[in-house]
């Protein structure tokens, strides 16, 4: 055999290793009930839950608990899925910037003892873009 057959043998085995490990960490988006039933079941993997924080009539945000000067790496607040199932998500790291006007949330962690530990907080915030800016913005003819 050749050795350039051999390297590129070896090129690929190396690019097939790569990929099998990558897809065990790649998690799954599910709704908070999955995420019970799945650590009811007994499985640890980390999920994805997509949602929206509750406000109140003034849009503030209900159930956030966060004190920086009692403990800065203490997050919680509640989070609304897709299904509409509220639930509750402890943060074990400082509040994210903008959280307070982010539209929708998505978070990656597991369901431990009835309350979601969540592991990677992302944000989707309201666009800097509002249509009537656009319409306005547009050159006329």
């Amino acid at each position: 055999m050749k050795k350039s057959h051999l390297l590129i043998l070896t090129v690929i085995a190396i690019a097939i290793g790569i990929l099998v490990t990558t897809a065990g960490d790649v998690s799954q988006y599910v709704s908070f009930k999955e995420a019970r039933e799945l650590a009811a079941e007994g499985n640890t993997t980390k999920v994805h839950v997509v949602g929206r924080l509750p406000r109140d009539t003034q849009k503030n945000i209900m159930g956030l608990e966060y004190n920086p000067t009692l403990d800065p790496n203490y997050f919680a607040f509640t989070l609304v899925d897709t299904n509409r199932i509220a639930q509750r998500v402890v943060y074990f790291n400082p509040k994210p910037q903008d959280f307070d006007k982010s539209e929708q949330v998505v978070i990656t962690g597991a369901m431990r003892n009835d309350v979601f530990v969540a592991d990677k907080i992302l944000l989707k915030c309201p666009s800097k873009y509002v249509e009537k800016d656009i319409k306005g913005a547009t050159a006329a003819r």
